[in-house]
């Protein structure tokens, strides 16, 4: 049987203690981890990934976004590379796998190809993408924006976090603004394999999950001007009350989502009133609303549909509103020969697999303007993430490994 045959397979151990290693730098504080980006946990993590990564005989690139490449050689380095990758940064309370199991599970892919002695005709790129999860600096996937040419560096360098700091001087006092130009390199193209962060495949008991589009996004922040006033004190039908007119949109957010079914949803998740006492009626409230589909009509009605019935409301209650755009990317289609090469890989390991949307944005989301791109779920448990008790099995990453292995190898051409 060839080298790349059905028989071929990663070591689940070696990647799971990979993944436990990893955990081990910028622990949480209930059992999961808080190594956001540019902290010092965050170059812990780069500098032991760089670590492994040239023990598996890679030369390392780095951009002036801080995004780290690891490349294996191929007989002809001519070619564009194939990529894998993903990203080592966290939510402040993020489990052990979001993103780490694309960028971990990319490296047991090189030392497998290593093990069997296997050569490929295409060189092999490893990416960690810097600031994916967006939390200390918006916007989310900051530096794969930056790369496929959504953002400017230099408003990647300006923007900053909660104390104040920005971005680039947090990036040269970890060491890790490198010299190339960010987006020079070429992408043949681009396979991330990642936890799927949703409850779909676990129920259907599906192992691996085939990402054919990602959905598109609008994040509205909203700004109610009422007035303050004592809650006890004033009749209910002097209010002007900025947390009803707040609530009565949360509602009517989640309507127009259910209107929109299938394949829409929406809601409030951020939210702030003024002056936030027990006995006084807000005078301000703050909120963004978030919307998503993987239609780009449906998100677009849906827009449209709240910017016309929020001010109704407020209007109804004597409240001022301002609703301003803060975030904002159209749906993807992921590469559909890709895909294939996917279902393929699924099949011939004989793994259960079914198409799926992703619900998240992903650093694959920016790379599918500039290259072929396509993701590989595997589930996890109750569909948690973005939360310290996120959980997979270890037979769920070594199958989600073993389908990315055998993707690559389709795409990089294995030298006989």
């Amino acid at each position: 049987m060839p080298t790349n045959g059905a028989n071929l397979r990663i070591s689940g151990e070696r990647l799971w203690d990979s993944l436990m290693e990893m955990a081990k730098v910028g622990p949480g504080i209930a059992g999961g981890n808080n190594r956001q980006t540019l902290t010092d946990a965050d170059a812990e993590g780069r500098r032991l990934f760089q670590r492994w990564c040239e023990a598996a005989g890679c030369t390392m690139g780095l951009d002036t976004m801080g995004n780290m490449f690891a490349r294996r050689e191929g007989e002809d380095p001519g070619l564009d590379p194939v990529y894998m990758g993903s990203h080592l940064d966290t939510q402040p309370t993020g489990g052990k796998y979001d993103g780490v199991l694309g960028v971990l599970g990319g490296l047991e892919v090189l030392r497998t190809l290593n093990d069997a002695g296997i050569r490929t005709r295409r060189p092999i790129v490893l990416a960690n993408w810097t600031n994916e999860e967006g939390t200390r600096f918006a916007p989310a996937m900051l530096a794969s924006g930056v790369f496929a040419g959504l953002h400017t560096q230099d408003y990647a360098y300006d923007r900053t976090d909660a104390e104040g700091k920005r971005f680039g001087d947090e990036l040269a006092r970890i060491g890790f603004v490198g010299d190339e130009p960010v987006g020079a390199r070429r992408i043949h193209s681009m396979f991330e394999l990642h936890i799927e962060q949703g409850p779909i495949l676990e129920a259907e008991g599906q192992e691996i999950g085939v990402v054919t589009h990602g959905q598109g996004l609008w994040w509205l922040e909203v700004r109610l001007t009422g007035r303050e006033a004592h809650t006890g004190s004033t009749p209910m039908t002097m209010r002007v009350n900025a947390g009803l007119g707040m609530a009565r949109i949360i509602e009517m957010v989640h309507r127009t989502a259910m209107d929109h079914q299938p394949d829409a949803v929406g809601a409030v998740g951020h939210m702030n009133v003024w002056p936030n006492s027990r006995n006084v009626i807000p005078g301000r409230a703050v909120f963004t609303i978030d919307i998503r589909s993987p239609h780009q009509a449906k998100l677009d009605a849906m827009r449209a549909r709240i910017e016309e019935e929020a001010p109704r409301i407020a209007a109804d209650l004597g409240l001022g509103i301002e609703i301003e755009s803060v975030g904002h990317f159209d749906p993807v289609t992921f590469d559909p020969a890709l895909a294939q090469s996917v279902r393929d890989a699924a099949d011939r390991l004989g793994y259960s697999r079914r198409d799926i949307v992703s619900g998240a944005g992903h650093d694959a989301c920016w790379i599918a303007r500039v290259a072929p791109t396509v993701m590989i779920f595997c589930p996890c448990k109750d569909g948690l993430s973005h939360n310290e008790a996120e959980e997979i099995t270890p037979d769920w990453a070594q199958k989600g490994t073993d389908v990315l292995l055998h993707a690559v190898l389709d795409a990089a051409e294995v030298v006989a």
